[in-house]
């Protein structure tokens, strides 16, 4: 292939799955030689992007203001000065900007339009313009189905499967006997060391990831004589403060704060995916993948989610048995025992690497760039 210039477009480089996956494709196109720059208002994943070797222009093209337009000349600049071959845009209002920066230059000198669906967002005219790319890559199969029923016009063979993928190396399988980990993470938080089993429920401080059904269910195993511990890293967080006392007065009247431990997010997810006995997917929103998913199974840690989207999706396909019916917590409750009292055999390899999907979005650039 020859060295294609792709600027891909999102709001900011914080943290999330959004996030992450830009930084993973533009490291794999300076990688294998191409350049790659990045639009957002920044963040600190900026100089994560930088080290890599791409580039970084900061523009607030995120931001709903009648503002934001001034930056659709900046962006048509930016495609032509630099020769770009490759647009694509990840989010919504970063997609309108680049399209109406793409319509203004000629034909010859216009570069390809790609976009990708992350999430389920609610359908409408907003949200068709993630369905406009010449090749619309679509993180699962759940994500396809959506926008064909929604955008029944979207001509399917621009469509592109591309599951997120994890980085094996950076979560190494560790085995059940190994107690290191959960004594490590019991250090710094003192509430979760014991002998009765850990769960685990990673997310943002919203209501959408389900923390008050992984409550429900610590107090559900206590009243059964299951002495467990449960770990919610990622919920304490700027701006989330009252959500996090709402949900530690819940657990007050569960009697069960004392086994509990909401944190701000962890830079050793790894560790704490090991630390774990069973790690909980209970987003009340379907979920368009489900990456933890993918992230517990490879440190080899079960998984017990609602059976939807994305995340029913993969368990369907690697642990059938960590998949129970939204909202039954009768149901959840008895899952949750079997798999801590008889580990499920997991699978042994995870099909879905990161290579493989650097490797797949690369392929859809040089379809389009020949």
């Amino acid at each position: 292939m020859r060295r294609l210039t792709v600027v891909q477009l999102l709001p900011a480089l914080h943290s999330g799955g959004v996030e992450r996956s830009t930084l993973e494709i533009a490291q794999a196109l300076v990688a294998a030689g191409h350049r790659a720059i990045v639009v957002s208002a920044g963040g600190r994943l900026v100089q994560p992007l930088l080290d890599s070797g791409a580039e970084h222009l900061a523009l607030d093209i995120g931001r709903k203001s009648l503002l934001t337009l001034r930056h659709v000349a900046s962006l048509r600049r930016l495609f032509a000065e630099t020769g770009a071959d490759i647009v694509h845009a990840r989010s919504r209002l970063p997609a309108w900007l680049g399209w109406h920066a793409l319509r203004g230059l000629p034909q010859a000198r216009r570069p390809h339009w790609v976009t990708t669906m992350h999430g389920l967002n609610s359908p409408g005219r907003y949200s068709a313009i993630m369905a406009s790319g010449e090749r619309v890559i679509c993180v699962s199969r759940t994500v396809r189905d959506y926008l064909l029923g929604h955008y029944p016009d979207t001509a399917p063979e621009r469509l592109r499967v591309i599951p997120r993928g994890v980085d094996a190396a950076q979560f190494p399988h560790v085995a059940r006997s190994d107690r290191r980990p959960r004594l490590a993470v019991a250090e710094r938080h003192p509430q979760l060391a014991g002998d009765g089993p850990l769960l685990l429920l990673p997310g943002r401080g919203t209501r959408l990831k389900g923390h008050a059904h992984a409550l429900q269910l610590l107090a559900r195993l206590h009243a059964d004589g299951l002495p467990a511990r449960l770990w919610m890293p990622g919920a304490r967080e700027p701006g989330r403060e009252a959500y996090v006392r709402e949900l530690e007065r819940q657990a007050a009247t569960l009697g069960i704060g004392a086994a509990l431990a909401i944190t701000e997010p962890t830079a050793r997810i790894a560790q704490a995916y090991a630390a774990s006995d069973l790690v909980l997917q209970l987003s009340d929103k379907p979920e368009a993948f489900g990456r933890t998913v993918l992230e517990a199974l490879c440190v080899g840690r079960p998984v017990l989610g609602w059976n939807r989207g994305g995340v029913g999706e993969l368990l369907a396909q690697l642990q059938p048995s960590g998949a129970v019916m939204q909202g039954d917590m009768a149901a959840l409750v008895q899952r949750a025992k079997e798999l801590l009292q008889s580990p499920p055999a997991l699978p042994g390899r995870i099909p879905f690497t990161l290579q493989a999907m650097q490797r797949a979005t690369l392929d859809v650039y040089g379809e389009l760039a020949g």
